[in-house]
């Protein structure tokens, strides 16, 4: 049981702190750019080793 409580209590914790971030204007949480949509050849275009890359 303490360890569902824990576990809640971890989310709890990030959730608020992507929304204490939200809010303060540092603007919405930033994703990688390994996901499942930009494969090794393809980049997303704000992607920032796309950026590297073009330097």
């Amino acid at each position: 049981m303490i360890e569902v409580i824990f576990a809640v209590g971890v989310f709890v914790l990030a959730a608020g702190g992507l929304a204490l971030g939200l809010a303060l204007g540092r603007g919405p949480a930033r994703t990688s750019c390994g996901a499942m949509a930009c494969g090794k050849m393809e980049r997303c275009a704000g992607c920032p080793h796309l950026r590297e890359e073009a330097s």
